[in-house]
């Protein structure tokens, strides 16, 4: 008899745990009675429900990430390895349509073959030295852009695309390198000649006013002015305290030192 007591005790604490659940945060619950899906949502929180007719779905609405290596076709038709990922989560308010028409599967049904075909579709739109060299935040942007057109609807919300790493071949990358080597070269070589040209015309600008300069000197000189400063000059050799030898062939004098 008391075993039969503890057989009926322990299958009541059996059925009781059996019978509640609890809803963590970041998750929302479905109620499925004989295969019927409540209207409600379940928040967080313990949760009550009969085992024998009733289950407990819990889908995850916090954000999900996607790490993807893929080889993603370029617009020349080569193939890049590339490691990307995504961020996604769930909508709250579809959970109920997302576990109708995709189940507990959603994310390999229809998150990530969606995910895999705009990133190529995209990829394609660019060439090689694209998707390595120009600001990956716009191809970024781009996928975020049309994955969201693609799947927001179905009750997905793209939180954000991310290139990680683009995986060239040697040789391309070698050529990359090159090439922008050979343009920066070029850059700083016209940045020299610029600097050549504007040193010339400074040049140029400073001989032209040292021409204008003199012109205006010569005008303004005459024959008697000269003559005039010479006499002044000598006159003031004469009175220096030093011996001196003047010399004359009639017209100007000429002082020669000691």
């Amino acid at each position: 008899m008391k075993n039969l007591s503890s057989s009926i005790i322990c299958i009541s604490v059996l059925i009781l745990i059996s019978s509640c659940t609890i809803i963590r945060p970041g998750q929302i619950g479905l109620k499925q009675t004989i295969g019927k899906l409540k209207p409600d949502a379940l928040v967080a929180g313990p949760k009550g429900f009969n085992p024998f007719i009733s289950k407990i779905i819990k889908i995850n609405i916090r954000t999900v990430e996607i790490f993807q290596m893929l080889e993603l076709p370029t617009k020349e038709g080569l193939n890049v390895k590339t490691e990307i990922i995504l961020l996604y989560h769930v909508n709250p308010n579809a959970v109920r349509s997302v576990y109708i028409n995709y189940g507990l599967n959603y994310q390999k049904v229809i998150v990530e073959s969606n995910f895999i075909a705009t990133a190529r579709q995209v990829s394609a739109r660019y060439d090689t030295k694209e998707l390595y060299a120009v600001d990956r935040k716009l191809i970024e942007h781009v996928m975020l852009d049309e994955l969201t057109s693609d799947i927001g609807e179905l009750g997905f919300v793209i939180d954000a695309v991310l290139l990680k790493e683009i995986i060239l071949p040697l040789a391309m990358t070698q050529a990359i390198q090159t090439k922008a080597s050979a343009e920066q070269a070029a850059l700083q070589m016209e940045f020299v000649i610029q600097k050549a040209v504007k040193e010339a015309q400074r040049l140029t600008i400073e001989a032209e006013g040292i021409k204008n300069a003199q012109l205006i000197i010569n005008s303004s000189l005459s024959e008697s002015l000269l003559k005039y400063n010479y006499i002044e000059m000598m006159r003031g050799l004469s009175n220096s305290p030093n011996a001196k030898i003047i010399m004359t062939d009639g017209k100007l004098p000429i002082m020669i030192g000691q």
